[in-house]
């Protein structure tokens, strides 16, 4: 009889797992950096994803994803997406519309299957993406997580300020 406790499930592994998508779970703690990080997923700071949930009007959203080492270039986004106006809601208005907290979002699994944009600079490499829950991160090949996504590849960000 097998009494080993299974290691637990990130919120974001099913929804991994029905889109085809392999991957690998990495449990680490908080960091305090983006090279910290970067080293406790033992990946590049430009492998590291941010999802950022961007606000297009009252109940509209579309997740963003930027390198950890970039940001959005709001005209570039703003023109992708046509629209004149774009925000960044509030944490309780961004876990509304996901069901995740602010440092675990991902579009995998989110409540809501808004639209994902991305960044150019995300394809073609291994990235790290928030698997739903804080110290877990979840490591896939982004060409294949941005397929399974339908997200929209364009060039939307800017190095940091």
């Amino acid at each position: 009889m097998d009494t080993s406790t299974p290691e637990p499930q990130a919120p974001a592994e099913a929804a991994l797992r029905a889109a085809g998508v392999s991957f690998r779970v990495v449990r680490h703690r908080r960091a305090s950096s983006l090279a910290e990080a970067a080293a406790l997923r033992g990946v590049e700071p430009r492998d590291i994803i941010k999802t950022l949930v961007v606000r297009r009007a009252s109940d509209d959203f579309v997740f963003v994803l930027v390198p950890g080492d970039r940001e959005i270039s709001w005209p570039k986004l703003r023109a992708a997406l046509g629209v004149n106006r774009l925000s960044l809601p509030d944490a309780a208005t961004a876990f509304g519309a996901t069901g995740y907290e602010r440092g675990t979002i991902t579009p995998f699994g989110s409540s809501v299957a808004w639209p994902v944009v991305a960044d150019a600079s995300v394809a073609g490499r291994l990235i790290s993406l928030g698997a739903g829950e804080h110290g877990a991160t979840v490591l896939l090949e982004a060409d294949a997580a941005l397929a399974a996504l339908g997200a929209q590849v364009m060039d939307i960000s800017g190095p940091l300020a």
